[in-house]
């Protein structure tokens, strides 16, 4: 173990960056952090986690090593610049045979509501079924690159901070943020690292993510998200080049789940983890304190995650829940990645039609657009059935996945989320 985490470190400091102003401390011992000499200040992020903000990142390192106490420090590595999926034409795709459930004009445009039969995940045919209807209202926190929050089909299921007045550059609920009215933004700082209450979105990814899981329904406009009972709160985390901080992450998940965010949607990802363990355990202790589930893409590299780690994908965190990409046709998609035991099941990403800034609508591809599918169908049964955790709803899903030979091998489940059979087995 030693020999590898080693091999990883000297990967890491070869071809990975890092924010070479802060460090990630785990300590037991908070008080000794503030009369480190290379430091400027201390910020809690939770738990035993704390990050440092310093000139020299390297002489912050040596001073812990030589502390006689039980202090682990890691890097705040970037994840490296990547493309992110793009906007493939802005033209809805020919509509199902099956007129859909909803009124919006382009609802019967996003293929994923499909039956089980035609590849879909039965998202119409569960509204039609004669199930209970949604009771709670469920948070689902978007980490990517934020929200159009004046979309014609996003505005009205924005999550809204109300301890917080917009617009006047105050933190009125003394939360540490000014003016996150629909979220923050970590990558805009002031000068002490509080992270912004601005999160728009300023590329689309964030934008389509959001209207998958939750754009308005039956209000005459655009598509249907596939949460009915849900509001959307929105963190700007994720650069337009893909290139997040393991802090960001960290604060984005802390924040969330602090504001009663029980669904956050990751879908980003990186190739390694330098040895890291602070994501992991913010994903870990959102679900045991805040009982919060974590959905994560699995990546777009078309290769075997059991064996070829990617993260936060590969993290065996109990309440995190890994999605595969499907086609149209029932085809595990060409890019996404597999693993028998690092993914847990499937959802459709290819060519998903979704909201785009700006009142557009486009299609996308990726797992991150099936991540977003399995977290609305999460929030749905979530709403109808408030009582799961985590660890239950994910387990739900799994079970009543449809399942597919050509599947067999490549996740856990086998098998693509079906909102149907879940609402079915409940």
């Amino acid at each position: 173990m030693k020999l590898l985490l080693g091999w990883i470190l000297f990967f890491s400091v070869s071809a990975a960056e890092y924010n070479p102003k802060r460090l990630l401390i785990k300590t037991q011992s908070p008080q000794l952090l503030k009369e480190l000499k290379n430091q400027n200040r201390i910020h809690h992020l939770f738990s035993s986690w704390y990050v440092a903000y310093t000139e020299d990142v390297n002489k912050l390192e040596s001073e812990l090593s030589e502390l006689k106490t039980d202090i682990i420090f890691e890097r705040d590595y970037r994840a490296q610049k990547k493309a992110l999926p793009k906007i493939e034409n802005s033209k809805s795709l020919p509509p199902s045979n099956n007129k859909s459930f909803f009124n919006d004009p382009k609802a019967d445009s996003v293929w994923s509501f499909r039956d089980a039969s035609n590849h879909g995940s039965s998202i119409d045919k569960a509204y039609q079924g004669n199930f209970p209807s949604p009771t709670d209202k469920i948070i689902v926190a978007i980490v990517d690159t934020g929200i159009d929050y004046n979309h014609e089909d996003l505005k009205d299921v924005m999550w809204r901070n109300s301890g917080e007045i917009p617009d006047n550059n105050i933190d009125d609920d003394q939360n540490g943020y000014i003016d996150d009215v629909h979220g923050i933004n970590t990558l805009k700082r002031d000068d002490q690292g509080n992270a912004s209450g601005e999160m728009m979105d300023t590329h689309s990814h964030g934008s389509h993510v959001s209207g998958t899981i939750g754009a308005a329904q039956n209000n005459g406009v655009g598509i249907a998200g596939i949460a009915s009972n849900v509001l959307l709160m929105g963190i700007r985390t994720v650069p337009n080049s893909g290139d997040e901080l393991d802090v960001d992450v960290v604060e984005s998940f802390i924040y969330a789940a602090k504001n009663g965010a029980k669904i956050i949607n990751c879908s980003f990802g990186k190739d390694r983890n330098e040895g890291g363990q602070a994501v992991k355990d913010a994903i870990d202790f959102i679900g045991e304190k805040y009982g919060t589930l974590v959905v994560a893409a699995a990546g777009n590299s078309s290769r075997d995650i059991d064996s070829r780690l990617t993260y936060p994908a590969s993290y065996t965190s109990t309440n995190l829940m890994v999605i595969g990409s499907t086609t149209s046709n029932g085809r595990m998609s060409y890019f996404s990645n597999y693993g028998s035991k690092s993914v847990d099941l499937a959802a459709p990403g290819s060519q998903i039609y979704s909201t785009t800034p700006g009142n557009s609508y486009g299609n996308m591809s990726g797992t991150s657009m099936a991540s977003p599918t399995a977290a609305g169908i999460a929030a749905e049964v979530l709403s109808r059935h408030p009582g799961l955790t985590p660890q239950d709803l994910k387990a739900v899903l799994m079970k009543t996945v449809t399942k597919s030979r050509r599947m067999r091998r490549s996740m856990a489940s086998q098998g693509r989320i079906d909102l149907y059979n879940a609402l079915n087995s409940l």
